[in-house]
């Protein structure tokens, strides 16, 4: 379908989904989360696409946060509508089954940072900025950053980045374990091909099994967790991607997974 807010490109298994609004450095308003919802929940049922690579057009921004010029008239009731819609957008990405990377090229600020922050994983080049800068605009952050923030960097570097506002380089965030590569501008695409490809080539079963177990077993207790990861190896068992697997080892040649 056609979209006003995205375009969607495939590359053999690998499906990037780019937010093309840079004139307004790709901010998220009320039709571009409906929209980014629709496109993953595609996503997510064509079992041709292993891999989702979401990106910002331009060269300025991924995301630089939410469309304030859309939410300066909201009232309290619109506000909890707007958020809960963002909410079940990142949620509806963190739980996909599906390896998610975000390409962070510039600003990742606001609703942007929580939007690679619902991403499984992020490579960022050496110019990008992250931040949640909603105190600045006497708010707090509505689509998550408050609690992804903190599992992913712990309670002190999310009270001072939601209490300063104040933005932070990629190589920081790389510290804070919020970034998972840092990269010079002009490899930032050859990385997240490289990437995304090694991740296309996996069995999808298995890939969607340690999703679950690293985002739905790590909520949990460690003893609880530890049941939910031997519930997926025994079910991994069942499938034919595992006796491949393991007959292409045994076999010394390349596996080849059908995620079945």
């Amino acid at each position: 379908m056609a979209y006003r807010n995205l375009e969607i490109g495939n590359r053999d298994a690998v499906r990037t989904i780019t937010v093309n609004r840079p004139d307004k450095l790709n901010a998220l308003n009320r039709d571009t989360l409906n929209e980014l919802t629709l496109a993953f929940t595609q996503a997510a049922q064509d079992d041709a696409v292993r891999v989702v690579v979401l990106a910002g057009a331009g060269e300025k921004a991924f995301v630089a946060g939410a469309d304030i010029s859309e939410m300066h008239g909201y009232t309290p009731v619109q506000a909890q509508s707007f958020s809960r819609t963002g909410q079940k957008l990142m949620s509806s990405i963190e739980r996909l089954g599906k390896p998610v990377i975000a390409r962070i090229q510039g600003f990742a600020l606001g609703g942007g940072m929580e939007l690679a922050m619902a991403c499984h994983l992020r490579i960022a080049s050496e110019k990008a900025k992250f931040g949640q800068p909603e105190i600045n605009l006497g708010l707090i952050p509505g689509f998550g950053g408050t609690q992804r923030l903190l599992r992913l960097a712990g309670r002190s570097a999310a009270l001072e980045l939601c209490l300063t506002g104040a933005p932070i380089t990629a190589q920081r965030a790389y510290e804070l374990g919020i970034v998972n590569r840092v990269t010079a501008v002009d490899a930032l695409d050859e990385t997240v091909h490289v990437l995304a490809d090694q991740l296309a080539a996996a069995a999808p079963l298995a890939a969607a099994g340690i999703l679950d177990a690293v985002l739905q077993g790590g909520e949990t207790s460690i003893d609880q967790g530890l049941e939910f990861e031997t519930q997926g190896f025994a079910l991994a068992f069942s499938t034919e991607d595992m006796h491949e697997g393991t007959s292409a080892f045994l076999e010394k040649r390349k596996a080849e997974f059908k995620g079945k």
